[in-house]
């Protein structure tokens, strides 16, 4: 693979990788549109475009939703923005009773619930942080019908509230998101997923429409089996996405290989990153550079990460630098450039990031960042998630010194958890122990819950009565006690959630002193006030075990490496392959054999541009400018009908881009 150096002729630099940035008419020779869904399905098609406007569904959509609406289990593959939201709503408000919709992601179901309300669908959802009543008030409205969609996290199906009020709610049928959590083979494998069979055992009659966006055949199998379904039933949307440019760039300075490559291509982009700390340096870097970025991960306050997506979204930040945390249930369809500046752990995770570009059908780009410490990385990755059973077994002994909680006791007690004090105390490495505990969460002798959804929330101590009879109040006290008062109820019965945001707002007094008044009122005993709280929490789901009773099975430890490791493997092959096209890679990985090229990926490109001599190409180059001599606008069509080899068209025009001879806008070309 060549890289264009000082002094390389135009012709030379238009043959290097890099090249791949600037739109090609291989890409418009490709173009296509989903297919739109067929006649019939009156009653579907009338709520879509009720309540959606749409005309008609595309893709697999309809197919999907005859199948659930027929009572049969369902599993649905659609890539990231095939629209797989539409597949359970729509049959939910033409069904009776209540859709469960089981999501991991909270973001997203405050999301759709609050989009679905704003259409005047009665939608709601349960999650981590929510108070008792608030809960019982919930699920009752879906006794009595006054709901028709009602999201949950996997965490909360285990309850003995949940499911004793899910005995008396109509459930239409249960739909799975991110059904691969449930596989032992996933990638993104989750214990609480396996609580779903136990709700299938309360409600047998309702059929499970599962949805994930990424799944191998093993992972396929896998998801029916662990959902029990009756019998098979899978619809598989084509994972190919013909407007997305897949490319590894291969360097040994990333970051100037990520800001060249911003620089080149305009419009919206994502850069992901590893760690936390890393979102916030590589986002001053491209600041520092002049291109506007904010970053994102999961430690940020709940109005931090609002206020940072509202302006990525808004186009008022171009970049978002962000951990993995960011992306899921975000629905922004002009990204134009997804960049990965550290490796994810599976082809998989890869391609649904990757796959949050060019939503809206145009253009896009996925680049991974790639040197060769990079294939270390990953290999050492294995080890790192999989530490040996023995210290397993070490972190869970220290866990219980460090609680106090002694051999036979402990079930059922939550307590916080500050790794960095844990591992400080007991000389662990964090990402070791962080492994370790995960793993022990897998084998279910604990909960492990690191980001855990807990806003803000307060109750008074005084009742009313006493509160109006306080005279040693400041003003801005007063003030923004009358402030809680109007916005909330409830706050002299139970803890209410609070957001410090609209309260300032409200009161006109800044944030930040009105957490430090909320403060002092609670030492005075006035309120009792609790902070947003992102500290991690575990519970023994078992009373602890002597080191000796420990058992770490082989489906939770070695089977698991095991895939762990093909995953890290296949991620090395892509990333070092230069022979074969990228497009291609990644579909036979997931199942799609392919047989033609993208024609549009680096190794394409490169491929291409080195098949075609420049001697052949010098004649071509000719007839595209007498064509466009005239310097009127002109369809790509029109150059692509030139009767000669389509390679070499496609070299000489794609050379002709590179040197800024010619400027394409759309599917329009002309000379500049």
């Amino acid at each position: 693979m060549r890289v264009g150096v000082k002094g390389q002729s135009n012709w030379e630099i238009a043959r290097t990788p890099r090249n791949v940035f600037r739109d090609s008419l291989v890409g418009f020779l490709h173009e296509v549109e989903l297919p739109i869904g067929s006649e019939g399905f009156a009653a579907y098609q009338s709520i879509l475009q009720k309540y959606w406007g749409y005309p008609d569904f595309r893709g697999i959509q309809q197919e999907i939703i005859e199948s659930i609406g027929q009572g049969k289990d369902t599993l649905g593959l659609m890539p990231t923005g095939g629209g797989k939201s539409i597949t359970f709503q729509v049959p939910a408000l033409a069904m009776d009773g209540v859709c469960l919709v089981v999501t991991p992601l909270i973001a997203l179901m405050k999301d759709q619930v609050q989009n679905l309300r704003k259409r005047g669908i009665m939608a709601a959802a349960i999650y981590s942080g929510m108070t008792r009543p608030e809960i019982v008030t919930t699920l009752e409205n879906c006794i009595f019908g006054q709901t028709k969609l009602l999201y949950i996290s996997p965490e909360r199906l285990a309850s003995e509230l949940f499911q004793t009020k899910l005995r008396h709610i109509k459930v239409s049928f249960i739909t799975v998101d991110e059904a691969h959590c449930i596989s032992q083979w996933g990638y993104d494998f989750r214990p609480s997923y396996l609580n779903i069979a136990d709700i299938k055992k309360l409600k047998p009659s309702a059929p499970i429409l599962a949805l994930t966006a990424t799944a191998t055949p093993a992972v396929i199998d896998d998801i029916q089996e662990r959902l029990q379904f009756k019998e098979k039933n899978v619809f598989k949307m084509s994972f190919e996405r013909k407007n997305l440019t897949y490319v590894v760039r291969p360097t040994i300075d990333k970051d100037a290989e990520m800001i060249h490559i911003l620089e080149s291509v305009k419009g919206s982009a994502i850069v992901y990153v590893r760690s936390r700390k890393r979102t916030k340096e590589i986002s001053d870097l491209l600041e520092a550079n002049g291109i506007p970025s904010t970053f994102y991960h999961a430690g940020l306050t709940h109005s931090t990460k609002d206020i940072r997506q509202q302006r990525w979204h808004n186009d008022e930040t171009r970049v978002m630098v962000a951990t993995n945390a960011f992306g899921m249930g975000i629905d922004k369809p002009d990204v134009r450039m997804v960049i990965h500046y550290d490796s994810p752990d599976s082809i998989e995770a890869y391609f649904q990031e990757a796959g949050r570009a060019g939503r809206n059908g145009k253009r896009a780009y996925a680049v991974l960042l790639y040197d060769k410490r990079d294939t270390q990385k990953l290999i050492k990755r294995i080890d790192t998630n999989f530490p040996p059973k023995d210290y397993i077994i070490k972190v869970y002994e220290d866990l219980a010194y460090y609680y106090q909680i002694a051999a036979g006791s402990g079930y059922g007690h939550t307590f916080s958890f500050e790794i960095e004090k844990f591992c400080h105390i007991f000389k662990h490495y964090p990402l070791q122990a962080h492994s370790a505990l995960v793993i022990l969460a897998r084998a279910q002798y604990i909960e492990y819950e690191t980001d855990p959804e807990s806003r803000a929330r307060l109750m008074f101590l005084l009742n009313r009565n006493e509160l109006y009879r306080l005279d040693d109040l400041t003003k801005q006290e007063d003030a923004l006690i009358t402030a809680l008062l109007r916005l909330y109820g409830s706050l002299f019965v139970d803890y209410t959630f609070i957001d410090l945001g609209l309260v300032a707002d409200y009161s006109q007094i800044p944030q930040q002193e009105i957490y430090l008044m909320l403060k002092s009122l609670s030492q005075r005993r006035i309120l009792h006030f609790i902070p947003e709280s992102k500290t991690p929490y575990i519970t023994y789901t078992q009373n602890r075990e002597l080191p000796e009773r420990i058992v770490i099975s082989k489906e939770v430890y070695e089977d698991r490496k095991e895939e762990f490791t093909k995953r890290i493997n296949a991620m090395i092959a892509y990333a070092n392959d230069t022979t074969t096209c990228r497009s291609k890679m990644l579909l036979n990985y997931l199942g799609e054999k392919q047989d033609h090229d993208c024609g549009r990926c680096d190794v394409c490109l490169d491929n291409n541009t080195n098949q075609v001599a420049e001697e052949k190409i010098d004649p071509v180059r000719h007839q595209i400018l007498n064509l466009l001599a005239d310097k009127a606008p002109h369809y790509i069509t029109e150059i692509a009908r030139l009767t000669l080899p389509r390679e070499q068209v496609t070299a000489a025009l794609q050379a002709l881009l590179d040197e800024e001879i010619l400027i394409k806008e759309d599917s329009i070309i002309r000379m500049k």
